[in-house]
């Protein structure tokens, strides 16, 4: 059983219905298939039956094929879309704590992406680090930093 202080720490800066807004996954994560999630996190959203990196908040590609997600074992039979599925199924509620587990420190541990780009930019050069920016945007995190 996880420690209910553990989901304290889960602190996203983005809702699942932000990241949609803002571009993430060339806008294909979900190929369309959009029904178990609520209809107002999509009115807005950046969506395409296929990738389209122009969809993507910073016009890049950024991130890992799922191919190299399975291979690393960060897919689990709970999600098989990966992370972000993950994290709309616990915004809505869901609870499975041997994944949210997981989930939470692959989060946690993506936060030194963040350290980079305030290292290396300069404060509101947001063509700094762009794939950085993309990659955190889809872990949740504030791209505008």
């Amino acid at each position: 059983m996880i420690n209910k202080e553990f989901y304290k720490d889960f602190k996203p800066e983005l809702s699942p219905k932000n990241m949609l807004e803002l571009g993430v996954f060339g806008g294909s994560y979900f190929g369309l298939k959009i029904k178990e999630y609520p209809k107002f996190w999509f009115k807005k959203a950046k969506l395409s039956k296929n990738f389209d990196v122009s969809l993507n908040c910073f016009k890049i590609e950024s991130g890992l094929s799922r191919d190299h997600w399975i291979k690393k074992g960060w897919i689990f039979k709970e999600d098989p879309l990966g992370w972000f599925q993950w994290y709309c199924r616990f915004t809505m509620g869901r609870r499975i704590p041997r994944i949210d587990q997981i989930q939470i420190k692959r989060w946690r541990n993506f936060r030194r992406h963040i350290m980079a780009i305030k290292k290396n930019c300069d404060e509101g050069d947001f063509s700094c680090r762009k794939r950085q920016r993309q990659a955190i945007l889809q872990w949740s995190y504030n791209p505008f930093i």
